[in-house]
């Protein structure tokens, strides 16, 4: 008799069971974050383009959950407290919301930087963004997932290759920026450094020709390069001087300083010496 209540309790327990629905563990809303590999921080330098008054930093952004059959939204903001960069100055002013499309794990936003502080060509500034979920998701995440410093000036620095070619003279910024513009190239060879380094010797020594006649014949590399977009305009000073700059970013300008006695114009750096070849 007792063996038959124990059959009778699990056949119970059985049937209990088996009416029971567990529905799925999904106590938690999706999450969002940024999609980088092991970097603290994007350096970006508008030095190697002068010709750009703006240009556009694509921020990856990813979700951690579920793909929707829907768009949703979430927020990406800039963190005051942890930036110098100065909206409208530096950045352009970021949308209230961004969108997530249907069907999509991930998507890039544009951060758009803007070179027009002069002061860029001798410090730098940073921007740090931060991704959070807005109506759509939650924000859960560790902030160092969730948010980016981009750092940026529009500042170069002297590259290794440079010693080594004694026809460029004493360094400087502008030389460097003119070099830029003018040679057609970002980099020299460093001498010793492979086997077949002189075979460039002719590259080398027709790209830093082209720089010189920049330098030294400013109107007429002016005239000779339309396609560069580079103008000289008059200052209004009275001083008989130029500006040297690009049609696209004409807040960015080099001065070309006539000097009488010698009846030449040389351009002048940003230490206020002059930019000789």
């Amino acid at each position: 008799m007792k063996r038959l209540s124990v059959i009778a309790v699990l056949a119970c327990l059985l049937y209990s069971c088996t009416k029971e629905e567990i529905g799925p563990y999904d106590l938690s809303r999706d999450n969002i974050y940024l999609n980088y590999k092991n970097t603290d921080s994007l350096v970006y330098s508008f030095a190697y383009h002068p010709d750009l008054e703006r240009d556009t930093i694509w921020l990856p952004v990813i979700i951690s959950g579920k793909v929707a059959d829907h768009d949703r939204e979430f927020v990406v903001t800039a963190v005051d407290r942890a930036s110098s960069a100065v909206r409208g100055l530096h950045y352009e002013p970021l949308k209230s919301t961004y969108t997530m499309p249907a069907d999509s794990g991930t998507i890039s936003i544009p951060i758009v930087l803007l070179n027009v502080d002069t002061a860029l060509i001798n410090k730098s500034v940073d921007l740090t963004l931060e991704v959070s979920g807005g109506k759509d998701f939650a924000s859960d995440l560790p902030g160092r997932i969730r948010s980016k410093r981009i750092l940026f000036s529009s500042r170069l620095e002297e590259p290794a290759w440079w010693m080594y070619w004694g026809q460029l003279g004493r360094y400087s910024r502008v030389k460097h920026q003119l070099f830029l513009i003018s040679s057609g190239t970002t980099d020299l060879v460093i001498p010793n450094s492979y086997p077949d380094w002189y075979l460039e010797i002719p590259r080398t020594l027709y790209y830093i020709a082209n720089t010189s006649y920049l330098l030294n014949y400013p109107f007429e590399w002016v005239n000779e390069h339309p396609e560069s977009g580079y103008v000289l305009e008059k200052r209004n000073d009275n001083t008989g001087d130029y500006d040297f700059y690009s049609k696209s970013a004409p807040t960015k300008r080099f001065r070309l300083q006539y000097f009488p006695t010698a009846n030449k114009y040389v351009f002048i750096d940003e230490n206020g010496g002059q930019v000789l070849f």
